[in-house]
This record gives structure tokens, C-alpha cells and sequence, in this order.
């Protein structure tokens, strides 16, 4: 109370980094805790394939469907497998009057005993036993049958089939790795032909659950060639080995090299677990500045104390507990700020994250985190100030270190470093995401909508498309396999005129288009003509390739080309430029254009701009009303889910972002403290200064001076470091910025305006005031 300014200071900035960790380490729970939370974790594993292609060695999540049954019945180690197709159940579901078309997953019947998710209603050993039965989540049970009892109600799968509800579970949580809204029996697939028994067919996830004790080495030692087993002999024999990924792995090691996990989400983990560190340690920095600061103010209560007795253990204790109770205050205002911080923080990260209240191990762990901070903040300062000879601060003859390297120097130092380093990395990033987003697509989004094919869609695309146009609601609609911006499809084997035994395994992106896919999606014919069925009786074989397959088969004049798959053939009519399918950072994927000889799936259409986009959209609603009434119109636009690529490092660049913001404020608030202070202290010779006819920006400039140049000195060492962790993070990208030397510039001189202003204000307000007041003695 004695001193508020400093106590505001110590206590804002212990606030802010205390909040600021908090929300850190909120996130890090959360990926800590993906998929660890089943009651069986630590057996479940997932099965991987790994062979080599595209000339190199590369590993897949996904496997063929028949694998399931086979690890099941052949390997005594497993007690389980559960196979799930997540990509095919996209229904309409209809109870009464109300329809939704959501996501859905197929399963096998022990996938509720696998993985224990909570049921509310059901029970799990039974859920998906019938062939006819559905499990909903809370939300969409609540939103066909409202707060009834939904077991033993019936809903309808699109326009044909019956389920009854087995069960309701609790609501996904953001830390799984599945998606759905309902659960569908393995059968049904089956019977609906989404599925099949081809071993060369990767489409499946298949979950094994191994016996207790059972070693995962000697297991996939036993899995690794049940592929190429299962296809000895056959048209297609496979090369594909089999290993498996621990499941609680899976979400934190996510990047594939050379055939193994190695990496990925775990590297984000750790970098933000350093930040929420450095960010704390930099609020503990100001508490330990400001204290050693202004030890001469608290000199002689240490010297009295001492002579009356006290021991320097004692005075320890003392100020510990000091900076505890501001510790224990602080940690209150922070728990506050991230209550309120908390619905923005989800919004932004697209998570649910909460503080458990009701969890006694929070307010442990709370309680650790407070005293931790205390302690570390305190413990510099308490072993300084114990330190003091009463003799020397007795006498009067205690004063300031005033030597060129001080503690407290190096830690304004530190500070500035990590926060500059910060402001650095998060520059690199947005410049990376910018560098990313303007390169060439390779078609027009602009006002590219499409809507995936349900119910009565397909069977009536010619009519939609007729009147999306004659109703002036587009310009021109295209049917294809996938959307632009997907891949849902690919397949090697492919043989040609020139081609070797290796080049089977060029992977290439299968995807299909009609007539109008040129007109529609703007994509550029840069060689021979697009597909038209209609004009080319031919075509129904025809294909085009991208610039991409040129180059990888190596193909001089590829115009009339016939490539070979089995028995079937192609022959290409065209070549079209690279477009962007995957991800907009790697090198665009070998790809095959086919026409008519797959069906479509995807409805694109061009909205006409005249007289708006939003009235056009309307008419293409009624339009799709019109012709598949049952389904809801969920249009999706290019831009949008183009944009969503950029995702992570938006992300990434948002937090790295927010922080630096927040440490500079940490750090400036030390810095206004420390500016206060010296500037207090040398009232005096400010005054003789102003007396002997110094100027106010002369004062100005001799108070800042050695601040600015604690600044530069941060720069110094922030820059290489900072350069050297963004070299490596932009190594794992192909298609990448080059780091530019105005990031540093803007950087250093950015952070330099900021602590000159913070100290000015204190330089400025000490060199105004009258210096009579200052000289006057007592």
C-alpha cells in the first residue's frame, strides 16, 4: 500500500503472464490428451502401410478392408480389431417432420467396447449388434426427438431404409480423433456396396486392440508382409508392408518421413510449452527487477533487523512470502481474465477449452502453480536484499551496483530477447501464410460455389444444370468426382510406351469431370483439347493429365498416349495446367482427369454476379429445392474451404502473435517501472542539469540512452536465434518464403519505438518538472 505504483507494476505483469501460461498450458491438456482418455488406450493401435512411391519410401493411416478380419482370426495376440469407414456416410436423416444431413461413420460391433465413449442411453456390447440399429450423439438425438427418450425410435436413412436407435452418447469432445454425428453397423455399408474386399483397396481404418502384455515389436514383426501374403498369386500382387501406430501417438506424431512418424504436432506442443515458460519467467524477471531495483529503500529495515537479531534465513522467509502473497493475488486476477479470455481463445482455436472447477486436482495444481511462481520470482530478490551488511547500510555508505554487466541488466536483456525473437517469428510466418495464399491456384474461386451429391442430385444433375443456368443463377456448372480442394481418390499400377517396373508405383490423384469442367472451374488447356463425350464418341476413354504426369513419365509428345491399368485403358487428349488440389505448401501430385467413366459426385457452378451474388444464390437454392426437395441446400464456397488450408499456421501465427504482444507489454511494464525508478533517483541531478541550462530532450535522451542500448543489445543476440528457428521451421516446407532482412529490420526498429516511448514517458515527466522542488534541501 506504501508503494502502489510498483505494486500495480509487479502485480499487472505477474497478472498477464500468469493468464497468458494458463491459456497455454489449457491448450497443451488438451493435445496432451488427444485420444488417451478410452479406458483401453494403451492397447489400442492403429494399422499403418508403408511401401514405396513416387520413388520414395511413404507410410498411410489408411488400410484395405479385408485386413481386419484376417488380424482378427490369424493373430492370437489380438483380443479385437474394429474396422471404421469415415469418409462414406454423409445421410439424410428424417424422424417426423425433421431432416438433417450430417456426417456420419461406419463401424464394427465391438467399436463402443473399444473405445469408451460415455453412452446416456443403450448399452455398449449391444449397440451396432443389429444390422439395423444407429447410435446418435446427445446433439443430434435432441434435435430429431427434442428432450424424449430417443432408444427404440425409428429413424429413416435417406429415402429407403429404417433404424432404431440402440443408443445415445455424450457429444464428441475436441481431444478425439472422430467426427460423426451417428454411428452405422459395418453391415450396411456392406450392403449398400460402399465397401469392398479388395486387399488393394486403401480406404479402411482398422483399430486393434491387443491383449494385455502383448509386445507391439513382436506383433508387427509377425503383421509386416500380410499383405503381400493376401495377394501373392493374384492379377495385382501387392508390395505393401503392415505396422502399426500406438493410438495416444497418433495425434501428436502425425508427420510421415521415410515410412515413419517422426514428428508433427508434438514439435507445436513443445514450442508453446517454452513460450507459456519464457512468458511466466519474463513476468517473474519484472518482480525481480524492480525489487533489486529499489533495495536501497529496504536496506536499512534489513540492516535493523539484522542487528536486532534476525537471521538471514528469516529475511529470506520474509521476502518469499512477500512475493507469494503478490503471487497468490495475481493468480486470482489471472484465473479471472482467463474466464473472460476463454470464449475468444475457442473461437480462435476451434476448440472447447474450460477450467474444471469441480476438480480437485485443478486447485492443486492451481495452488503449486501460484507458489512456483512466488517462488521463482522471489527467490533472486530475497537472496539479495539477505545479503545487505548492516555495518555498510547503517553507516550509509550501502549504494547501487552502477558496474556495465548487473543482474538486473542481464535480465532487461533476456526479456527484450525472447520478446523480439517473438515479434520476429510471427513476421516469418505471416509472411510464409501470404507467400502460400498467392500462388497460383491453377483455376478461378472467385464465385465458385459446389454442393456434394445426395438423394436425388445425381440422378437429376442434366435438369439442375439446365435450369441453374436458364434461371440465370449461374454461368456454368461442372460435374467432377471430389471438390477442387480435395483428393478422394488415387491409384498406381499404371503402365505406358517407355515405362519402367518402378514407375507402377507413381501414385496419381484419380479425379473425373465432364464437358463443361474447363467452362465452369477456368482451368487451363495448355496442349490438346479437355473431354467432351458428346462431340468425341471416343472419349469415354479419354483422359487428361496434368503438367505434373508429363514430367514424372517423362513424355515428350503426350497427345495420344494410351496408359494401361490391368485391362483397362486411357488415352490422354489433353494436357491441363497444375492446380492446386492438396496442400498449397508442397509440390502439386501427379494427376489423371477421366470423363464419363466414373460417375460424379460434385455439382460446381459458377454464381452470376448480375445483379448479385446473394440473389443468384437464392435462385440456385430453389433450383436444388426444385429437384432434390428432401435434402438441405449445404453449399459450399471455394474461397472458403481454400482458405481453410492455411488453418494451422493462421493459427500458429495468431497465438506466436498474441504473445510477443503480450511480452512486450510484460516486459515494457518492467521497464516503466525500472524508468520510474532511476529517474526518482537521479531527481537531483536532473535538476542541476536543468539549472546549468540542459534541455528537456537532452534529460530525455540521458535517461533512455542505456535502456535503448539494453534493447539493441537484445536484437543482437534475438536475431540469429530467431533466424535459425525459423530455417528450420520453414525446411519442412517445399514451397516456401525466403527469410528477408526488412522481418529484422522492422523487428529491431519496431521494438526499439516501443521501449523509447515507455521510457520516455517517465524520461519526459522528470525532465519538465521544476527544479527548485528537486534542489530544495530538507
Amino acid at each position: 500500500m506504501k508503494n502502489k505504483f510498483y505494486s500495480f507494476i509487479n502485480i499487472i505483469g505477474l497478472t498477464i503472464g500468469m493468464a497468458s501460461a494458463i491459456l497455454i498450458l489449457l491448450w497443451i491438456q488438451n493435445e496432451l490428451s488427444h485420444d488417451r482418455f478410452y479406458k483401453k488406450t494403451d492397447r489400442i493401435y492403429v494399422a499403418n502401410n508403408r511401401d514405396k512411391v513416387n520413388g520414395k519410401i511413404m507410410a498411410w493411416h489408411t488400410t484395405p478392408a479385408p485386413l481386419g478380419l484376417a488380424v482378427k482370426k490369424d493373430y492370437p495376440e489380438v483380443e479385437d480389431v474394429v474396422r471404421v469407414q469415415e469418409y462414406a456416410a454423409n445421410f439424410l436423416l428424417t424422424a417426423g417432420d425433421k431432416h438433417f444431413s450430417l456426417h456420419g461413420e461406419f463401424a464394427d460391433t465391438g467399436f463402443f467396447n473399444m473405445f469408451s465413449f460415455p453412452l446416456l442411453e443403450g448399452n455398449a456390447s449391444t449397440a451396432l449388434s443389429k444390422p439395423n440399429n444407429i447410435v446418435l450423439t446427445k446433439q443430434l438425438a435432441v434435435k430429431l426427438f427434442g428432450n424424449d427418450n430417443a432408444v427404440g425410435k425409428t429413424v429413416r436413412i435417406d429415402s429407403s431404409d429404417y433404424f432404431t436407435v440402440s443408443a445415445v452418447m455424450k457429444d464428441l469432445t475436441s481431444n478425439t480423433r472422430f467426427n460423426f454425428e451417428y454411428v452405422l453397423p459395418w453391415d450396411y455399408a456392406v450392403r449398400k456396396h460402399m465397401i469392398d474386399s479388395n486387399w488393394n483397396n486403401n480406404n479402411i481404418f482398422t483399430y486393434i486392440l491387443l491383449k494385455p502384455n502383448a509386445s507391439q515389436a513382436a506383433f508387427d514383426t509377425k503383421l509386416k508382409n500380410i499383405t503381400i501374403e493376401h495377394t501373392k498369386g493374384t492379377a495385382y500382387p501387392s508390395t505393401t508392408q503392415v505396422f502399426t501406430q500406438a493410438l495416444k501417438d497418433t495425434w501428436l506424431y502425425d508427420k510421415e518421413e521415410n515410412g515413419n512418424y517422426v514428428g508433427g504436432r508434438i514439435e507445436r506442443v513443445r514450442l508453446f510449452a517454452i513460450i507459456a515458460a519464457l512468458i511466466l519467467i519474463i513476468a517473474c524477471i519484472n518482480f525481480m527487477n524492480l525489487s533489486t531495483a529499489r533495495s536501497e529503500k529496504r536496506s536499512k529495515e534489513v540492516g535493523i533487523r539484522k542487528v536486532a537479531g534476525a537471521q538471514r534465513s528469516a529475511l529470506v522467509v520474509q521476502f518469499i512470502a512477500e512475493s507469494i502473497l503478490l503471487a497468490l493475488i495475481a493468480g486470482v486476477f489471472a484465473i479471472m481474465i482467463v474466464q473472460l479470455a476463454l470464449p475468444a481463445y475457442n473461437n480462435v482455436l476451434g476448440l472447447k477449452l474450460f477450467i474444471d472447477f469441480h476438480s480437485a486436482s485443478n486447485w492443486l495444481f492451481a495452488l503449486a502453480f501460484i507458489l512456483f511462481t512466488g517462488l521463482i520470482a522471489g527467490i533472486y530478490p530475497a537472496l539479495y536484499l539477505s545479503s545487505f551488511l548492516p555495518v555498510k547500510v547503517l553507516k550509509g555508505t550501502f549504494k547501487s551496483s552502477n558496474k556495465v554487466v548487473t543482474p538486473r541488466k542481464v535480465l532487461v536483456v533476456l526479456q527484450f530477447t525472447f520478446a523480439i525473437m517473438l515479434i520476429i517469428s510471427t513476421m516469418i510466418i505471416k509472411n510464409q501464410i501470404d507467400y502460400a495464399q498467392k500462388r497460383d491456384m491453377g483455376y478461378s474461386k472467385d464465385n465458385l460455389a459446389f454442393i456434394i451429391e445426395f438423394g436425388d442430385a445425381h440422378r437429376n444433375y442434366e435438369l439442375i444444370k439446365r435450369d441453374l443456368i436458364s434461371s440465370g443463377a449461374a454461368t456454368a456448372v461442372a460435374q467432377t468426382s471430389a471438390p477442387m480442394t480435395e483428393s478422394w481418390g488415387d491409384s498406381w499400377g499404371f503402365e505406358w510406351n517407355g515405362s519402367t517396373e518402378d514407375d507402377k508405383k507413381i501414385d496419381f490423384n484419380m479425379f473425373s469431370a465432364d464437358e463443361d469442367f474447363q467452362k465452369a472451374i477456368g482451368v487451363k488447356i495448355i496442349e490438346g483439347r479437355g473431354i467432351d463425350a458428346y462431340t468425341y464418341k471416343t472419349d469415354s476413354s479419354a483422359c487428361l493429365l496434368n503438367e505434373a504426369s508429363v514430367k514424372a513419365m517423362r513424355l515428350k509428345n503426350p497427345i495420344g498416349t494410351i496408359i494401361r491399368n490391368g485391362s483397362d485403358s486411357l488415352h490422354v487428349v489433353g494436357i491441363i495446367k497444375d492446380f492446386i488440389l492438396g496442400t498449397p505448401y508442397e509440390p502439386i501430385q501427379q494427376m489423371i482427369i477421366v470423363g464419363p467413366i466414373f460417375s460424379g459426385h460434385v455439382i460446381n457452378f459458377k454464381l452470376n454476379p448480375n445483379p448479385s451474388i446473394a440473389a443468384s444464390l437464392k435462385k440456385a437454392e430453389r433450383v436444388f429445392q426444385q429437384y432434390n426437395p428432401q435434402y438441405p441446400f449445404n453449399v459450399r464456397f471455394y474461397d472458403e474451404e481454400y482458405d481453410k488450408k492455411f488453418h494451422d499456421e493462421k493459427q500458429t501465427a495468431i497465438l506466436a502473435g498474441l504473445f510477443a504482444a503480450l511480452t512486450i507489454f510484460i516486459s515494457c511494464l518492467g521497464l516503466l517501472g525500472l524508468a520510474a525508478y532511476v529517474a526518482q533517483t537521479r531527481i537531483k541531478e536532473i535538476g542541476v542539469r536543468k539549472v546549468l541550462g540542459a534541455s528537456v530532450q537532452g534529460i530525455v535522451a540521458l535517461l533512455s540512452k542505456d535502456f535503448l542500448m539494453l534493447v539493441l543489445i537484445s536484437f543482437v543476440i534475438a536475431s540469429p536465434v530467431a533466424w535459425m528457428i525459423m530455417h528450420k521451421w520453414l525446411a519442412s516446407y517445399s514451397y516456401r518464403v525466403n527469410i528477408s532482412i526488412w522481418v529484422f529490420v522492422i523487428a529491431g526498429c519496431l521494438s526499439a519505438a516501443i521501449a523509447f516511448i515507455t521510457v520516455s514517458f517517465q524520461a519526459i515527466k522528470a525532465a519538465i518538472a521544476n527544479p527548485v522542488k528537486s534542489l530544495r534541501t530538507e
